[in-house]
């Protein structure tokens, strides 16, 4: 069942937990590929100095970021990888990133999007990483989350993550941030996942 945009619509750090065990789906029309949520990372808007709209910022990039929870953002980084984003709350701008996530559904065609082989779960275990497995560019940027398109489900009884175990550390990459690159707001799965 496809959750619907109330979900989104909370608070940032209870979304970034709960988004844990969930599955992110990108479906064309032709093909649907999936993954099950296993690592996220919570960003607080306006007071949160790793945050993208920290302070107030408001330029084209993060557009996206002031829409109501339950839209799309996706962001270019380094000059080579996108990172998705589910936006949260219904007023301030903020939004988790997706970190990771364990292949479900379409593995080939994720292997020759990434042009690599080997150990499934090696496709997604980073946010670039994920983007480009699944296709997920800036044209995604924006896009509703209870759409047709890009949304997250609840996962099947059978892939129901069982003995759930989180586990909240620091953030990764962000140093520029001061004392917020310590705030534990980066959420990992621990459990047994039936394959």
């Amino acid at each position: 069942m496809k959750l619907i945009r109330d979900f989104y619509q909370r608070d940032t750090i209870e979304v970034a937990e709960e988004l844990l065990g969930k599955v992110l789906v990108r479906d064309d029309g032709r093909q649907r590929l999936s993954g099950l949520i296993i690592e996220t990372e919570a960003y607080l808007g306006l007071d949160d100095p790793a945050c993208h709209t920290f302070g107030g910022r408001r330029t084209q990039r993060v557009q996206s970021m002031y829409l109501p929870g339950g839209h799309a953002y996706v962001y270019f980084v380094y000059g080579m990888h996108y990172c998705f984003n589910v936006v949260t709350t219904e007023t301030a701008p903020e939004a988790v990133l997706v970190r990771a996530l364990l292949p479900l559904e379409g593995v080939r065609t994720m292997q020759n999007w990434r042009r690599v082989k080997g150990d499934p779960e090696d496709l997604t275990n980073g946010p670039g990483k994920l983007c480009q497995a699944l296709g997920i560019d800036r044209s995604f940027d924006g896009a509703s989350l209870v759409g047709e398109q890009i949304y997250i489900e609840e996962p099947s009884q059978a892939r129901r993550p069982e003995k759930l175990r989180i586990e909240a550390t620091p953030r990764v990459g962000i140093n520029y941030a001061g004392d917020a690159a310590f705030w534990p707001l980066r959420f990992r799965l621990f459990s047994e996942i039936p394959t």
